[in-house]
Formats: C-alpha cells, structure tokens, sequence
C-alpha cells in the first residue's frame, strides 16, 4: 500500500510521498523493522514508540504511522494503535476480496496459544499460513498478526483475547472469523470482567462477530461455552468427550511421560493420534485445533497424522526439559489461572508418578479479583491432595497457596514460602536433586518465567 492509501485508511495527515510503498510488515518495535516495512510509534507505559523513529527508519521502514509529527516520512494519526486497526481492517478487506484466505479466530480463559500454535501447524501443509507471534492476541497484537498476511495467505490463524466486556467485539469488527472457536470459559482475569457469566457474555462476542456465512466451534463439555449456540444462528461443530461432540477423543491413554495416545473421531471416521504435548488437558486443545481444521476443509486422518507430529512451539508452556543431571524441568510459567493451575499439578503427579520426587514451584495469579485468596488457597489444599513432594510458593501475592497447603495437612518443609525469584533460586539450588520433577508456573507479571529461564538453562545447578 502506498503512502496515501494508508492515510485514505486512517484518517492520517501524509508527511510523506504520496506514492512511498510499505511492501513489508508492520511493527511497534524498531528492532523488528524490515526493509519496506511500517513502523507504528505508539507511547507506551515504559517507552514511547516515537523515541525509536530514528532507528526504525534507519533499519528499513519505509514509513511511520505516528501521532505527532516526527522527522522522516510519516503519517500523523490522532491515535496510533486505533490507526493499526482500522489499517488492518482494510488490508483483510482487500485480502478476501482477491483472494482465497480463511480466518480462524480462537479464544477461551485457557488454552488458547497452545490450541493456536496446533492449528497454525495443521493448516500449514495445506496451504501457507499466518498466526501470531507467542501471544499476541490484543487490539495491538491481532492487527499486527493480520498485517502479516498477504495475497499468498490460505489461512489467518488469530488467537482473540479478552479483559474485559466489548474486547472481542473490538477485535471481530477488524477481522471477522469464517471460523470462531470457543474453549473454555473460565476464572482467568475475573478482576476485569466481575464475575463468570460475566466472562461468559464477552467470549461469545466471538461467536456473534463471525464473517457472514461462517462456522461456530465449540466445546460441548463446557455448559457456559455450549449457550453459545443461540448466538451462531449458522452451522455449530462440537468438540469434547461426550457422544454429542462430533469431533472427540476416544480409547484416551496416558503414559508415563504425561503424553496422551487416542482414537480421534471426527464426522469423516477416526485415527490414532500420539500427542507430543505433555499434560493430559492438551487432549482438549488438540480437540479444538483438530476441529477447526476439520471445519478448513481437512480430513481426519490428515489432522491425526499432523497432530501426532505437532510440537510445543511457544516458550514458558509445558516445555519439558530433561536435563543432564537427571532433573526433569516442566516450564509452565508464561500464564496462569486456577483452571491452568490445576491442570500443570495434575500433570507434575503423573510424571513423578510414584518414583520420584514432584516440586511445584508456584507464583502469584493476577487479575482475579475479590477470588484471588480462594482459589490461590484452593491451590495449596489439591497440591497436597495430589500428594506433591514438596510445595515452593514464591511471593507474598502467593502466600495463601502456602496457607492452603498448611491447613490440607502439609508440614515441615513439605510447603514453604519464599520472597522472590532470587530467594526460590537458592533454595531450589540447595534442594532439588537427581531424579526430581520440578514445576514452575505462575502469571507472567510475577516473574517466574525467569526462574524457568534459570532451571532449564545450562548454567541450572542442582
């Protein structure tokens, strides 16, 4: 696009020439600039985008998207991160217009990277594929990830995030989904929404924002996630365990390591899967991606096969690591809520099994709200229900897991309390030994993830 279609677009003021062509992606870090790239300044809570023109010029972009005037070409917006949605409404537009491109939106309380990063690796032996980066799944994030896509694109993979009521809607008007998915509805980021009907009403935003004619994906397991119907008056696919789910798993077996084996069943017959991923609640993502990918157009032994081969791709998520002194490492730590929670200590009993010892290295949940002492203390109470070794609680934030596990019945160092990162690395140095199963999680703005960092690189000592 030139210089003044993207002002046309955004409403923008051209401060550059006219006929100036972005021919690459856009970014909001310079450090990620192209050659022919767009580089959107936008002021952030630790650094201003505007500070990094300079550089970002220097590194290729051939234009800035800025909200006040800068040296070098540029197009002076009044707000920056509502020009990159509008510019990435339009670049969608153009895409399905010429093109053969299929959406794919996926949200839910949890799950949703994992079930991206499986679907983005169905799809893309059938065609070339876009889907995010790690994470991103917001109003800054979703368009970033459309802006990747060109008239070579088959399939937009879009993971949609929701804090509050009216996000998904914000995120559907900019991309529309041919196919919605729908997880989980669960008590992730309560403290946004003020409660789970509440959370319920913002994630079938989803479903109402799908492009004319488009499918709903939904988990018949899920009571709240099954309501959803009523509002995808078009064709709805299931997933899940039971006989209604048309797209589920059967013969299900978990093995040592904490890999699930099934039968897939889909409406076109049933395949054996082996999945990679470690964690027996990863059968309910690989169920929705399967499903999504059937609803794209894909049989089901093509999805079986292709999810037998899938990885984990994005960091800090179940990435187990079995390290040279016999210490094996589950890095959780990129996000948590009680439902993720639940699920990594149910995976840490399975792996430790009865022969080794389980760690569970746990931090604070954000974003709970008035439940954050509940179900931080529900937390405590099923780690010492699980019979986990030993129970590390990092932070004050935290505390009431320790509480938790203490009024279960742990005692002496079954649970303790630590500070900080730095003080439950020195513990863990003095402690863990050969033959242990550590697991490390907690949201990622209290910082464990770079405790998982410290456990699985070379330099972790025992």
């Amino acid at each position: 696009m030139t210089a003044a279609e993207i002002a046309a677009v955004t409403g923008g003021r051209c401060q550059a020439p006219r006929d100036a062509t972005v021919t690459a992606p856009a970014v909001v870090d310079s450090r990620l600039i192209e050659t022919g790239g767009l580089f959107v300044a936008l002021p952030g809570e630790h650094a201003d985008g505007h500070d990094f023109v300079a550089a970002a010029l220097a590194g290729g972009a051939a234009l800035v998207i800025a909200e006040r005037e800068v040296d070098g070409p540029c197009i002076v917006v009044e707000n920056g991160e509502k020009a990159l949605g509008e510019l990435a409404r339009e670049v969608l537009r153009r895409l399905r217009s010429t093109g053969e491109i299929t959406v794919i939106g996926i949200t839910g309380s949890v799950g949703k990277t994992t079930t991206k990063d499986l679907l983005a690796q169905l799809l893309e032996a059938s065609g070339p594929t876009v889907a995010p980066v790690a994470s991103f799944n917001n109003e800054i994030g979703l368009p970033l990830t459309v802006l990747r896509a060109d008239e070579r694109t088959r399939y937009l993979v879009l993971e949609m995030g929701a804090s509050g009521p009216g996000h998904l809607d914000y995120l559907t008007d900019i991309a529309p989904p041919d196919v919605a998915v729908v997880l989980v509805v669960g008590r992730a980021h309560l403290g946004g929404f003020g409660g789970i009907e509440a959370v319920a009403a913002a994630k079938a935003e989803i479903v109402a924002g799908r492009a004319p004619g488009g499918l709903a994906v939904l988990n018949a397991d899920d009571a709240r996630v099954a309501a959803m119907s009523v509002r995808a008056p078009g064709e709805v696919l299931w997933f899940g365990d039971g006989a209604a789910a048309q797209v589920r798993a059967e013969d299900v077996i978990v093995d040592e390591t904490g890999r699930a084996r099934f039968t897939l069943r889909g409406p076109d017959g049933t395949a054996p899967v082996t999945l990679q991923l470690v964690g027996e609640h990863h059968i309910l993502n690989a169920l929705a991606a399967a499903a999504a990918a059937i609803a794209a157009g894909l049989t089901v032994p093509d999805v079986a096969t292709r999810l037998s081969a899938a990885r984990a791709i994005s960091p800090h998520r179940m990435a187990v690591t079995e390290r040279p002194d016999g210490i094996t490492v589950i890095d959780d730590s990129y996000n948590a809520n009680p439902d993720s929670m639940r699920a990594a200590l149910k995976a840490l009993a399975v792996m430790a099994g009865r022969e080794r010892r389980s760690i569970a290295v746990l931090g604070e949940m954000l974003e709970l709200g008035e439940d954050a002492r509940v179900a931080h203390d529900e937390l405590g109470r099923l780690a010492v229900r699980l019979n986990i070794s030993v129970l590390v609680v990092v932070g004050d934030g935290a505390r009431a897991i320790h509480d938790g596990a203490a009024h279960e019945g742990s005692w002496g160092e079954e649970s303790i309390l630590v500070q900080d990162v730095a003080a439950a690395e020195e513990f863990l140095d003095r402690m863990i030994a050969p033959g242990d199963v550590v697991l490390v999680k907690s949201s990622h703005g209290a910082g464990l993830w770079r405790l998982g960092d410290y456990l699985t690189a070379t330099g972790g000592t025992a």
